[in-house]
């Protein structure tokens, strides 16, 4: 079993980045709620403790407080922001209002050295977010660094391997937090970091072996990163027991049901089963133009046809997904409910009655640790490195009803934008670009005649998740080239826009 260090999240928008951070430096971590029952942590056996930011004051009434218990793991402990205050709090120490909120660049000075900040220069831009401020020091505590607001901005323990810190070293605005994070895993907690993609695969495919035996699994194939790299370690790990089945729904991008026959029958000799639903999709969406309803219809035909073809192969008692680890930590997380943005579906809705098991081999990973596992099983990186797409395709890429022709339409405008900016080289620096088929027409000319027809949206943004997004400045001439193209050869454009607006407040798809 791999070393594990543990974050545990009292709310912080952050919290996966320290994760991130941490799985940066090949050490395996696992973030749990701030109030996980200490057996979970004790079978976990971790190496080091992370207590993450959160939105609270440790003084405020209901506060989010961990047992008092946990300090008797003789673990090595992170206190991070609010973690600092949770620190001080259980050492008797004061965390109070400062008056002053300090959010944004800070500079830190270190007036002690320490092993969090071997190697660190003695003054440092770091990133704080908070209006608190420890006014005395915890029992068997000193101070290790502080900022012109925060007198007491870094603190530790020695003898118990305690440190707390008033700043974010997860975010990339803190000059030296990789390099602080690393200090607490190598030189306090100790690890060896030796938890690489390799490793990832071995362990996964015993894995895979031991759960599924000799039983049939199947897996709902869409062509994108997380189901591709799913597939292809199960195949690694069961050969023929698996089938996966790829549902055409008609909703597709050009040469995507093709660019999926030929990667995975004939690269990877995977059991493939295409379902053509085309049709069906179309008819169930039929003039309805309202965007969560789409979704829906969509989902529910998917699970039908999904289901369909699953119980002909009959005798499968698995079913597989590309479940990654964001999804798990959003399940078990701290954060109460949170308001739908929009409904998604997957594999996922299907039916109980099916009765199936789930094997989910991604579930640890984040997105960026899929494309390496996927490099490691050489998958090819035209599949690893591919934009994200919805699970309704361009069904919610069409404002308004979805017809043949619409489709038709979207497809070729969406090819030349794509084709466009891999052969000028920026499709790796965008982390999505799309088309939309707007619901308006537009007054144009084009000879000597007067037009009347649709417009297309261009999008394309950077992002590290798709949690927040920024619109991509994209080259003027690049954007007038592939503008030209679309009118010129897409019969039924005559107008193309791009939209500049960042997430949020608007969200990357625009259904």
């Amino acid at each position: 079993m791999h070393e594990t260090i543990i974050i545990l999240d009292f709310g912080s928008q952050y919290t996966n980045l320290i994760a991130r951070r941490i799985r940066e430096q090949n050490v395996y971590c696992e973030v749990y709620p701030y109030n996980i029952p200490l057996n979970t942590i004790r079978e976990k056996n971790p190496k080091g403790l992370v207590l993450s930011g959160g939105p609270m004051s440790i003084y405020e009434e209901d506060a989010p407080k961990i047992d008092k218990e946990l300090f008797s793991f003789e673990i090595p402990f992170l206190g991070i922001c609010y973690g600092l205050g949770v620190l001080a709090d259980h050492h008797n120490g004061n965390m109070v209002n400062s008056g002053k909120s300090e959010y944004g660049a800070a500079e830190l000075e270190i007036i002690k050295n320490s092993d969090l900040f071997s190697d660190i220069e003695n003054k440092s831009r770091v990133w704080m977010s908070h209006a608190d401020r420890l006014e005395s020091l915890p029992d068997g505590f000193e101070i290790i660094g502080r900022t012109s607001n925060s007198p007491i901005a870094a603190i530790r323990n020695i003898q118990k391997k305690l440190y707390g810190i008033q700043f974010h070293p997860e975010v990339a605005h803190t000059k030296y937090g990789a390099e602080i994070l690393r200090n607490f895993l190598f030189k306090i907690c100790k690890v060896k970091g030796d938890w690489t993609p390799a490793v990832f695969v071995k362990e996964s495919i015993d894995k895979i072996k031991r759960q599924v035996g000799n039983e049939k699994i199947i897996l709902g194939l869409s062509g994108g990163v997380d189901s591709s790299v799913a597939a292809v370690l199960i195949n690694k790990a069961v050969g023929d027991q698996l089938t996966c089945i790829f549902i055409d729904n008609g909703l597709l991008r050009t040469g995507e049901r093709e660019e999926v026959e030929s990667t995975f029958k004939e690269n990877f000799h995977l059991k493939l089963r295409v379902v053509d639903g085309a049709e069906e999709f179309l008819a169930a969406l039929k003039g309805e133009s309202d965007p969560e309803k789409k979704r829906k219809i969509i989902g529910n035909v998917f699970i039908k046809l999904f289901e369909k073809e699953a119980q002909s192969i009959g005798g499968a008692k698995f079913l597989a997904q590309g479940t990654l680890y964001p999804d798990v930590i959003e399940s078990v997380s701290f954060k109460g409910p949170s308001v739908t943005i929009k409904s998604h579906h997957n594999v996922g809705g299907l039916p109980d009655k099916m009765n199936l098991k789930l094997v989910e081999p991604l579930r640890e990973l984040f997105k960026d640790e899929v494309r390496k596992v996927g490099a490691e099983l050489n998958i090819p990186k035209e599949i690893l490195q591919r934009h994200p797409f919805p699970g309704p395709g361009l069904g919610i890429r069409i404002i308004g009803d979805v017809d043949k022709e619409k489709l038709d339409l979207l497809r070729k405008a969406d090819k030349i934008f794509i084709d466009e900016i891999k052969k000028n080289g920026v499709y790796d620096e965008i982390w999505q670009a799309l088309t939309v088929l707007l619901p308006v027409r537009s007054v144009g000319v084009m000879g000597d005649s007067r037009t009347y027809e649709r417009v297309i949206a261009l999008r394309a943004v950077t992002s590290v998740d798709g949690m927040t997004a920024d619109w991509y400045p994209m080259d003027q001439k690049l954007l007038g080239k592939i503008s030209n193209k679309i009118i010129n050869e897409v019969s039924g454009i005559n107008r193309v826009v791009y939209d500049i607006s960042s997430k949020p407040p608007g969200t990357i798809e625009w259904e």
